[in-house]
Formats: C-alpha cells, structure tokens, sequence
C-alpha cells in the first residue's frame, strides 16, 4: 500500500507526470533564486521518479481527488547503492516561503521515511550546509539524523544568493530509518510533552563530546563581509574535517542567541 500523509490541509503525496515534475522546478527556483546552470532539470525529476528514487511533494488545499491543491514544497531523492546496500540520496527539499516553520518539511521527511522503509531502504542520506543552524538542528535533533562525513565545495561556487559566493562545504547527513534514535524521534510525544526527553537520550556524554562553534550572524556575513565570512568557513571545515576524521560523528547541536554548537563524539554504529 502506497503512504499516504495528510495533516491540516496539508497533503504529502507522490507526484506523477511532467505537470507536477514542472511545478517541483519552479518551486526549486523560487527558493533558491539560482541562476538556470544550477537548476536541476525536468529530466532529472522524470529519472528520479522511474529508476526507484523519489519525487514527493507537500499539497496544500486538497480537496477531494485532488481538486484544489497547490503544491508548496517537495522532496526530491536519488536512488543509490552503498556497500552492496541500496539507499536514497535525497537531493532537495524544498517549502516555499510563506509555508515554513508549520512542519512541512518534517511531513515530507516522514513521508520519505514510511515509503523508503516500505520497500526495504533503511538510509537515506542529504548535503547540508555546516553554516545553516537552523537546517542543522532539524536535521540532527528533529529528525535524527547523523554526520560522519564532510565534502569541501561540493558543488562549487553557484549563482544562489543563498551562498553568497563562498564554497558550497557540505556535511552528510545520514538518517538511519530504524534505528532506535530515529524511531523515537519519528513519533508524536504524548501530549503535552516536547521531543526534548527523546533528544536527551542522545546526547554525546560530555567526557567525551567535543564542539564546533558556528556564529548566528554568517548570514549579514555573506552579504556584507565575503573575506571574513570565508575565513570563519575555513575555520569550520578544518575542525569538522579533523574530528570527522578521528572517527568522530555530529550527533546534536546546541542553539544560543550567539550561534551555535555542534556535538561531536565517537562513533562506533548508527
């Protein structure tokens, strides 16, 4: 049976045919503002969508056979093998601005983990930016995801706004889908209660726990001060790439009003 997410007028669904693929671009476009070399092409969604990756996308709206909706955000994944293992690489997750901070993307995420489960994938792995704290705590504290590798300028220097001409230095996200950590995170708390006690449960012990620091205002950086935002990017990928070398895994971040702190801590199994 295929999953099926609806949660206040919101609707999470596979998309189907070249009109919904169309509209995913689009969508990538207004959220990124790149310019079209850094567009990911239709062709790309059609392969994603046929060769046992995934194009899922967030429906506001819907109505009865679909009458209605208006797509506001999607998921995009890549089918891949690892170690004899397959796995998805899920390329893009976009929500269109307007339709943030209402758990959107946790829908889309948790869609992606019922359907990946649902035919024998228990990895799905993502790029994200070491500098983006918000994107970070969702992906390590909501979703539970893990950081063991680190790419430098993985994509090289794009026309996004977003990046402000600095290296495009990713971190890898690996989301073990039935791992204890996940499972956990993956429920609703009873109510009334936050996900905070879950978090707790895995925290790195702090005889053990080393930090990285990324400051809160990276973002004014890139906009008004390139030079010294690259240093403090500099900076932070030689300490990520120095413990992520010592077998060291990101496994929480903790947010201040300054910035914030990433956990790290050996690693020896999700």
């Amino acid at each position: 049976m295929i999953p099926q997410a609806a949660s206040a007028e919101i609707l999470v669904r596979h998309c189907h045919g070249l009109s919904e693929f169309e509209t995913c671009v689009e969508l990538q476009k207004r959220v990124w503002s790149g310019a079209d070399i850094d567009v990911v092409p239709l062709p790309l969604f059609v392969v994603a969508a046929e060769t046992g990756g995934q194009v899922l996308g967030a429906f506001a709206g819907a109505g009865p056979a679909g009458a209605g909706e208006k797509m506001i955000g999607f998921t995009m994944a890549l089918a891949g093998v690892r170690e004899g293992k397959p796995y998805l690489h899920s390329h893009m997750t976009a929500v269109l601005e307007g339709h943030r901070d209402r758990g959107i993307g946790r829908k889309l995420k948790l869609f992606q983990r019922q359907d990946a489960l649902g035919r024998g994938i228990t990895l799905v792995e993502w790029t994200f930016d070491p500098l983006e704290l918000k994107n970070a705590h969702f992906n390590l504290m909501r979703l539970g995801a893990i950081v063991r590798r680190f790419l430098p300028n993985c994509y090289g220097i794009t026309s996004s706004p977003l990046h402000g001409g600095l290296p495009t230095d990713r971190l890898v996200a690996e989301w073990w889908l039935a791992s204890h950590r996940v499972e956990i995170l993956a429920e609703p708390p009873p109510l009334g209660e936050g996900t905070g006690n879950a978090v707790a449960m895995y925290l790195p012990r702090a005889e053990s726990v080393v930090s990285i620091r990324v400051p809160a205002n990276i973002g004014e950086l890139r906009q008004h001060d390139s030079a010294r935002a690259l240093r403090v990017q500099s900076e932070i990928r030689e300490q990520f790439q120095h413990w992520l070398g010592r077998g060291y895994a990101a496994t929480a971040i903790a947010l201040k009003a300054d910035g914030g702190n990433y956990l790290l801590a050996p690693w020896a199994q999700p």
